[in-house]
């Protein structure tokens, strides 16, 4: 095997001989993947079609002294670093050009105790892996939406889904995590080991270091839960939004009610001369027992005559997996994001206009409904911050044609920009994309200062600089 030119966190391009690379070989477990090996599209090739990026080399783990041999490797070698888990984050973190790619997405381990209502997860598991373990006992922590984004990801950036108004963000249920730092070894973060560490874990993105493992707090949920969709036409759109507004603000914990405007995919469900219109779906999802949920919907339904009404209960599984084909790898995705306190008039007037204006028939509009147990944690008490938001919205555009892109990007950075008179000025890191470096501040709010601190002591050199970066505070010179 001849040498390869990796590219340096400098800028520039180092050059590695065979024997170093050999000898980077003979310590794994998993394997080193340079371009004409089998394994390296596999690990460079994730859930956006935006992201087309070719690593230099790619180590594949299979263990987490992999993960401490690779990151000691960059190090040592000052090479450009990417750490993918689920490979599903919006802006392509998970790849670099040239670089390292520390590919986590075969640790996909999940293990459930359910005698202490706890689970050990893998970086590389993705919220169905977990949820068909932690579903087997009747269990479940609080995670996404789309059962094949990755548990990692989803964590670090806070995490929220159908189960956080009543149980919390994904991080408000992180009880520890093993790290591998900047430095190549293997510590642990919890309450009472590293907790300036554990801190920034929970909300600070991948920043601080390669999490190895994960452990979470579960909660009885399911297995069976009163969830699905509600679908209006989109005429009455503008009246509809203003019920849910209402609704949502009077709505108990155990229910969580989310908004969707988009075309109407041929779903079984809707009539075929709906198929390609704009539509109005309200997707509820209700923690608890049947006839309380359904007690507990009946405002939202009594919201005009719907195309459907397709709520009932099923597997916890099957609904944590309803959008799955909505979301599935190979398409163009290019999203932009908002927190909200209200949803104010004039912020439906403005969803409901550029709605009726969507680009390609898989663009889409979505409003999150969080609050609840999500908005009694302190703002300080973790690296995530928008304990005060109650709505986080998503303009995610979705095409398949390259000639699609532009009219797709501009039209979501239209609806983003009008929208903003309405907003906190905070953003969920999660829903960032790539060309929105400058709002990491803000993301953070009063949190950065904190972070940047921690960032200097865990990673002074911004090894990990691949994510919604914090930028190390700068060091005080020596006295």
């Amino acid at each position: 095997m001849t040498g390869i030119r990796l590219a340096s966190l400098q800028g520039g391009a180092t050059v590695l001989g065979s024997e170093t690379l050999d000898a980077l070989r003979r310590t794994l477990h998993g394997t080193l993947c340079l371009p004409e090996d089998a394994g390296y599209d596999e690990a460079r090739t994730i859930w956006n079609a935006m992201i087309d990026r070719h690593p230099g080399a790619v180590v594949r783990c299979k263990g987490v002294a992999d993960i401490m041999r690779a990151v000691t490797f960059a190090r040592d070698n000052r090479i450009l670093l990417a750490l993918r888990g689920g490979g599903h984050n919006i802006a392509g973190n998970a790849v670099c050009d040239g670089g390292l790619l520390i590919d986590l997405s075969l640790m996909r381990g999940v293990r459930i105790d359910p005698i202490s209502g706890t689970a050990r997860v893998e970086p590389g598991a993705t919220l169905g892996d977990f949820d068909k373990e932690a579903q087997a006992f009747g269990l479940a922590t609080p995670l996404g939406i789309n059962s094949t984004t990755g548990v990692a990801g989803l964590t670090l950036g806070g995490g929220f889904g159908w189960l956080s108004r009543k149980f919390g963000l994904t991080v408000d249920n992180l009880v520890s995590a093993d790290v591998v730092t900047a430095e190549g070894r293997l510590i642990q973060a919890s309450a009472t080991e590293n907790a300036d560490l554990f801190w920034g874990l929970r909300g600070g993105g991948g920043n601080f270091g390669a999490v190895s493992s994960f452990e979470y707090r579960l909660h009885p949920v399911g297995p069976m839960v009163l969830s699905g969709l509600i679908v209006h036409p989109f005429a009455r759109a503008r009246e509809l939004l203003a019920g849910y507004r209402k609704v949502a603000a009077e709505a108990s914990e155990e229910l969580t009610q989310w908004v969707v405007l988009r075309k109407a995919p041929p779903l079984p469900f809707l009539p075929a001369e709906v198929h390609g219109k704009e539509i109005v779906v309200f997707a509820v999802c209700y923690v608890g027992d049947e006839r309380d949920g359904n007690r507990a919907l009946a405002p939202l339904r009594s919201l005009g005559t719907p195309i459907a009404d397709v709520v009932g209960m099923q597997p916890f599984t099957a609904w944590q997996g309803a959008f799955d084909p909505l979301l599935t790898p190979g398409a163009y995705n290019y999203w932009k994001s908002h927190n909200f306190v209200e949803l104010h008039d004039g912020l439906l007037d403005v969803l409901v206009s550029l709605a009726a204006q969507l680009p390609t028939d898989e663009c889409e509009i979505f409003i999150g409904q969080l609050g609840g147990a999500i908005n009694r944690v302190p703002s300080d008490a973790t690296a995530y911050p928008h304990r005060n938001a109650n709505f986080a919205m998503n303009v995610h555009t979705r095409w398949r044609q390259p000639s699609d892109q532009r009219r797709s990007i501009d039209w979501a950075r239209k609806l983003f920009g009008d929208a903003a008179p309405y907003a906190t000025g905070g953003v969920y890191v999660n829903f960032m994309p790539e060309d929105e470096i400058d709002r990491v501040a803000s993301a953070y709010g009063a949190n950065y200062a904190r972070l940047a601190a921690l960032k200097a002591k865990y990673d002074p050199d911004n090894l990990f600089r691949l994510n919604q970066n914090v930028a190390p505070a700068a060091q005080r010179p020596a006295a």
